[in-house]
């Protein structure tokens, strides 16, 4: 196969398939908690008659089930804010590997929490499980993004996407009654994540480090030159390396770039607001209350298995995820990521109306699912991938886990809020999706007029885009500074 003169090789694909595990992962212990709602509860019950020979209240029932929903953000917030200590000091590759002794340590906990008669041990599990995803939602679009080529960037990254809409529909179809979602097995529903992070370990060795990690951190030039040339399949691999030197030399000019100094530095404050919006966009749009929501939604539609069309929307979701696969690199980014923002606008606007006049108009059932669908199909377009690669593309190497930190930080915390928040919205009823409408014109308009069209574009022409701006902008800051920064360097 080959796209805009660059060969997906087998090398190539191993390496992105493998960390796409981690974004697996993520999704699977993002989805498999609400399907054994009701089992996992009756195992509380259970727990607390042995402790304290009496029922649970219901108030401690709430309690510990939030708990041990929410606990996962709390990890995810963690985890993904401790990004930038591993990937510099050990490199993309080998903090995956490191990683998932997270995930052997919580498959542990959770699966048998139901044999230690601890709801203890469910909690730290998924707490552990959190800070795991955190981590991977850093190290997955970070490693894809330095290993694929320029012109593939944007469509392997989406890949991260697919890898987390899929672990969600694995969740969702692995959590169904008939299968391990009952009494007796949903201790290994929860433990599943174990076999993924075996297929990881096993296949990691056999992937290269990043060559921009290499030439660049390590100053390991014929060792890059290596794996590059195993990455694209050819023996001239001059372009990609003039690109990594050129981007090295701009580094060895930078300063090292901290979280504040991004938020300081007129050179970074455009590019990591962009990237923190981008994120808010994703988790704001209020696509989890979807999820969250759908088979109470399918239950007053009338439809009698509303497990069923639960996973028809994770269907949807996935194949959707497809679809912006192959149109990313046409598209571009920007197109899509507004694409998806009116689209989803549109269908919330219709799911409100279905919803208010459902008890008037029966009919507006099938309107509310088709509504769900549509919701679903365009988060999936664009902000259900876009975000997550582009922070790779607004930033060069110095800048890039900083800035990876702050926005799986971003992404995490607005996770956190819409999960503990939402059951208080739900009051809202069928207006909640109103507040969601406008949410995503606002972040529409925002994509409109400050996010760049970054497809086809080296890293390094990226960042020029933002230096100029901040060069030319109305904030002044010295020459010195500029060029300590990088200024100077020529698209």
């Amino acid at each position: 196969m080959d796209s805009g003169g660059k060969q997906v090789t087998f090398q190539l694909m191993l390496a992105v398939g493998t960390a796409v595990i981690g974004s697996l992962q993520f999704g699977y212990n993002t989805g498999v908690i609400n399907a054994p709602q009701k089992v996992i509860e009756m195992f509380l019950n259970e727990t607390w008659q042995d402790r304290y020979k009496e029922s649970i209240p219901k108030t401690s029932l709430t309690t510990l089930w939030a708990i041990s929903v929410a606990i996962f953000s709390v990890g995810g917030i963690f985890g993904s804010f401790s990004v930038g200590l591993f990937v510099n000091r050990f490199g993309r590759r080998n903090s995956m590997l490191m990683a998932n002794v997270l995930a052997f340590v919580s498959a542990a906990l959770m699966g048998f929490s139901k044999m230690g008669r601890s709801w203890e041990m469910l909690i730290i599990g998924r707490f552990v499980v959190g800070l795991y995803s955190g981590l991977s939602t850093g190290f997955v679009p970070m490693y894809v993004g330095e290993v694929a080529p320029t012109a593939l960037r944007g469509a392997l990254g989406t890949l991260h996407q697919l890898g987390i809409v899929t672990g969600i529909l694995m969740a969702q179809v692995f959590g169904m009654e008939a299968l391990m979602g009952n009494k007796s097995l949903w201790p290994f529903l929860l433990g599943f994540t174990f076999i993924p992070a075996l297929a990881q370990c096993a296949l990691l060795p056999f992937c290269p480090e990043s060559p921009r990690f290499l030439l660049i951190n390590r100053n390991e030039e014929n060792k890059a030159k290596t794996v590059l040339k195993k990455l694209r399949g050819t023996t001239d691999v001059s372009a990609d390396m003039q690109e990594m030197k050129e981007e090295a030399r701009q580094m060895m000019r930078e300063k090292k770039v901290t979280i504040p100094e991004l938020f300081r530095s007129p050179l970074y404050r455009q590019p990591i607001f962009i990237a923190v919006m981008l994120q808010l966009s994703q988790q704001l749009s209020g696509i989890n209350a979807v999820f969250y929501y759908s088979t109470d939604i399918f239950e007053k539609a009338g439809v009698a298995q509303p497990v069923y069309a639960t996973i028809g929307a994770g269907v949807v979701n996935t194949a959707f995820t497809v679809v912006s696969l192959f149109v990313v690199e046409r598209a571009g980014r920007r197109s899509l990521h507004l694409l998806g923002l009116i689209g989803m606008a549109g269908a919330a606007i219709l799911m409100t109306i279905a919803l208010a006049l459902l008890d008037k108009l029966p009919w507006m059932s099938y309107v509310s699912i088709v509504a769900i669908f549509a919701f679903v199909a365009f988060f999936e377009i664009g902000p259900g991938p876009i975000p997550w690669f582009i922070v790779a593309e607004l930033f060069s190497q110095g800048p890039r886990p900083s800035a990876f930190a702050v926005a799986g930080f971003s992404n995490w915390t607005a996770n956190f809020i819409v999960g503990m928040a939402f059951p208080y919205v739900e009051l809202c009823g069928p207006y909640v999706f109103v507040i969601f409408t406008i949410l995503l014109l606002s972040f529409f308009i925002f994509t409109y007029f400050k996010v760049p069209e970054t497809k086809g574009r080296t890293f390094d022409e990226i960042s020029a885009g933002f230096r100029q701006s901040a060069g030319t902008g109305g904030e002044k800051h010295s020459p010195e500074e500029l060029n300590s920064l990088g200024a100077d360097s020529q698209l």
